[in-house]
């Protein structure tokens, strides 16, 4: 796999866990939005790319990046009709990047918790692996079958949700709960907090898209 995009954002970053990300080797290309860039300067980090309206960062701030940096800026009026970090998020992947992580992409404000889970719809139609991560939770979406193995598994549980709609014929196969030929709807509560049971557990459903939420306590 490519080396991957960090998509700083501005909810919960924690800091041991965040800056290990964007400091490691694999991490090629840093995107800030909005008050990620309070973290990213901080640390004295310099992003690739700025993105946002701004609205919740410090004046002197975003003053430092447009005027004693060439990191190119994209300022949006607060007014738009996306959230920041989906413009971001829309951003990478007119880059062509294929391996996107999401920072502080969670958080106290489930309104935005939930608008990043929905924004990553963008990535899997573009044939790209996005996810969602902090320290107890990587979240991505699935539009194919999928094999989530246990020596890769960000933790010992995994639940799963449809997306836009039921998921006929879904399958779990190698899970401690496993299922077959399942309708999988948004109503109930079924899927959540599972475990892998095999060395991999297999994923498997004709049509439609699934959140898949790994975690940890």
């Amino acid at each position: 796999m490519s080396k991957r995009t960090v998509i700083v954002s501005g909810g919960l970053l924690e800091e041991e866990f965040a800056v290990s990300i964007l400091k490691n080797e694999e991490t090629e290309l840093i995107v800030g939005v909005d008050r990620g860039l309070e973290f990213l300067y901080k640390h004295s980090i310099l992003p690739d790319y700025i993105v946002g309206d701004f609205d919740s960062v410090p004046e002197e701030i975003i003053t430092y990046y447009k005027e004693e940096t060439k990191v190119p800026v994209r300022e949006f009026n607060p007014i738009k009709d996306a959230s920041d970090t989906e413009i971001a998020l829309r951003l990478c992947l007119d880059l062509r990047r294929q391996n996107i992580l999401i920072l502080g992409g969670t958080g106290t404000r489930m309104d935005h918790v939930w608008a990043n889970v929905q924004a990553l719809k963008l990535a899997v139609d573009a044939g790209a692996d996005a996810r969602i991560v902090d320290t107890h939770n990587q979240i991505r979406l699935l539009k194919n079958s999928f094999v989530l193995k246990k020596e890769e598994a960000y933790g010992p549980y995994f639940s799963v949700f449809p997306l836009g709609g039921d998921v006929k014929d879904f399958n779990l196969k190698g899970a401690k709960y496993p299922l077959n030929h399942h309708v999988l709807t948004a109503y109930d509560s079924l899927c959540v907090s599972n475990q892998i049971k095999e060395d991999e557990v297999e994923i498997s459903f004709p049509f439609g898209v699934v959140i898949l939420m790994e975690t940890r306590d």
